[in-house]
């Protein structure tokens, strides 16, 4: 073996390796810490003085998320036509896990809004005072709750677009919300 064919087998197989990191697929973020610098996409008003489960969403050319007051405005927005563009990741709180339903944690809640189940109809309002779509990534933390504050169990491709986009008196009908996974 020479040193010539020993360089020139480095350099391929460098250039190769550099190329195989090279990907179209974007990289999902982690959630950030909700923070009073945290202003809803829609109110502008500060996200941590709101009650009930809140959401952050992230989309490609963005080094910040989206933040919302609410789990429903964050979908509105993944709905709303001219809204959501290329939406890498949607992070909404546990609530299964929450400290209370007036303050959950700012952090280490999140969770990804399409693993997610959600608890439609019941009492409890969000963080605007509209019905809210409340996340819970544990089934059984959803059936305590709906005991408690009425409500129905449904996945987060079940969510009817009508319950998010419609008023607290509509009808709701069964359009589901968008497939956030495709994406990217």
């Amino acid at each position: 073996m020479t040193l010539g064919f020993v360089r020139t087998a480095v350099l391929v197989l460098s250039v190769l390796t550099s190329l195989s990191g090279c990907t179209d697929e974007p990289v999902s973020p982690d959630p950030l810490e909700l923070t009073r610098e945290s202003n809803g996409f829609y109110c502008n008003m500060i996200v941590v003085d709101h009650p009930g489960p809140k959401a952050q969403v992230f989309e490609t050319g963005r080094d910040r998320p989206l933040w919302f007051p609410s789990v429903r405005d964050a979908f509105a927005y993944l709905m709303l036509p001219g809204e959501a563009q290329r939406v890498l990741a949607v992070y909404v709180h546990d609530m299964g896990r929450a400290a209370s339903w007036e303050h959950p944690q700012n952090d280490g809640i999140w969770i990804k809004a399409e693993e997610a189940l959600y608890v439609l109809d019941s009492k409890r309002r969000g963080g605007m005072g509209a019905r809210e779509t409340i996340p819970f990534k544990d089934r059984t933390a959803a059936e305590f709750f709906t005991a408690q504050n009425g409500g129905r169990i449904t996945s987060y491709s079940a969510i009817p677009q009508d319950y998010i986009l419609g008023t607290d008196g509509d009808d709701f009908g069964r359009k589901p919300v968008p497939d956030i996974s495709s994406n990217k």
